[in-house]
């Protein structure tokens, strides 16, 4: 069995559309992951055993997704030692998915969330890696084999519209 590295988390089934996106780019590098539903306002103690114990269980970095008032990122974030990347999420209560995005994004001094792109989840599946990567040559590689990809994928796309 993998070994699993990255949480994923959410405050909601509804969240899973976008947050699959991190774990798409997780499953593409080869890297374990655990993904659940912790709601910080329905379920607030389990949200609190989920990050009080996440770097026990040999965690490394969470990946917390949240719409509307969007307090799971940093609730995550006041609670673990781990870093956390925050996914704003646009959801049907959002006001245009700028609530989220403030939520996440304005954390106050000591407790940092690091955060992407509304509804950014594979932005975060790869920051994630990266952040692992620091001590873990093998990961660096795909990573860098990952990004020389996407540079591959643009210089095929220019050829094309040039019409070579």
């Amino acid at each position: 069995m993998e070994k699993k590295l990255i949480s994923i988390v959410m405050g909601s089934d509804s969240d899973l559309p976008v947050m699959n996106g991190a774990a798409e780019i997780l499953d593409e590098l080869g890297i374990g992951y655990e993904i659940d539903i912790v709601s910080a306002h329905r379920t607030p103690e389990k949200l609190f055993k989920y990050a009080s114990e996440a770097h026990e269980r040999g965690i490394q970095v969470i990946i917390a997704g949240a719409g509307g008032a969007a307090h799971l990122p940093g609730m995550v974030a006041a609670i673990s030692p781990l870093p956390v990347i925050g996914v704003p999420i646009k959801s049907s209560n959002s006001i245009d998915g700028w609530d989220s995005v403030l939520s996440i994004l304005q954390m106050p001094g000591g407790v940092p969330v690091a955060t992407v792109a509304l509804n950014g989840a594979k932005n975060a599946g790869i920051l994630a890696a990266q952040i692992m990567s620091v001590c873990n040559k093998d990961l660096r590689d795909k990573v860098i084999d990952y990004k020389n990809s996407l540079r591959e994928k643009v210089i095929e796309k220019s050829k094309r519209v040039r019409g070579e």
